[in-house]
């Protein structure tokens, strides 16, 4: 590990630089850089292959040999060792196991995307906004070993503070891309990919549906649902069928659902 720092003042500009990436959207973009916390995080984070820029620990909370055994030989630029007081200050949670780190973002340029798998399965989701949906979905792409999930028409800041938590490091553990949703059915078009649109109309049971073939399954918000640009170039649109007074569930319940019936399709696979 390399030489341990000390920051004992809070008007360090270090402790200023991650309130700024914490806080700000337009400073993560505008650096490339991004606020991560927790031992699990960094863990998946690293095994990512993401760059640690600087690494910041408190001693009070976790030692420094613990420290070097989470970075496991990986460098680092910096390692910094700050009082309970300042980590308290810069932490987005409470209980984050006394550790966090400044680490460069990806880029996921959908023109980058490639597959291992002859037959992928992908997880599409238009424009959604809320953070913990976002988690959520990139839980459920974890949890179900996606080949990638795609973001159409991004509303926000895939490396929030809160999209990182929710999602419980599950940003770093799938093949992310983003795009336009033009760009995007081009992309999946190109690649023989088919497009099974989540709607309410004219649409067919999900459980009919063969997902054995390379498939792309696409899910919009709760409140608009998917775009007609979407709707128009689906392969199939397919549908849950709802047996109670409401239309639709929560997004990432109604893509897990979805996710998981192609998976078994599949034989877990």
């Amino acid at each position: 590990m390399n030489e341990i720092k000390h920051i004992s003042s809070a008007q360090n500009p270090l402790v200023k630089k991650i309130l700024l990436l914490k806080e700000k959207s337009r400073e993560r973009k505008k650096l490339g850089l991004f606020i991560l916390e927790g031992a699990r995080e960094l863990q998946m984070a690293l095994k990512a292959d993401y760059q640690i820029q600087t690494l910041v620990f408190c001693p009070e909370i976790i030692k420094e040999f613990e420290v070097g055994e989470l970075l496991n030989g990986k460098a680092t630029l910096e390692v910094i060792a700050i009082s309970k007081l300042i980590y308290q200050k810069i932490a987005h949670r409470a209980t984050t196991e006394g550790i966090l780190a400044i680490a460069k973002s990806e880029p996921h340029a959908l023109s980058a995307l490639d597959f291992k798998n002859k037959n992928p399965l992908i997880l599409v989701a238009e424009a959604p906004e809320k953070p913990g949906n976002i988690g959520a979905l990139l839980r459920t792409a974890d949890a179900a070993n996606l080949d990638a999930i795609i973001i159409a028409n991004a509303k926000g800041d895939l490396y929030n503070p809160n999209i990182i938590r929710s999602s419980v490091g599950c940003v770093f553990t799938t093949k992310i891309a983003m795009g336009s949703t033009s760009e995007i059915i081009s992309f999946l078009k190109e690649n023989n990919v088919a497009i099974y649109c989540a709607a309410l109309t004219a649409s067919e049971r999900y459980t009919q549906i063969d997902f054995k073939q390379s498939a792309a399954i696409v899910v919009g918000t709760e409140a608009t649902g998917l775009s007609e640009e979407w709707l128009q170039n689906a392969t199939k649109n397919i549908i849950i069928p709802m047996l109670g007074e409401i239309d639709s569930m929560n997004v990432s319940v109604s893509a897990a659902i979805l996710i998981f019936e192609a998976k078994r399709q599949r034989d877990f696979k």
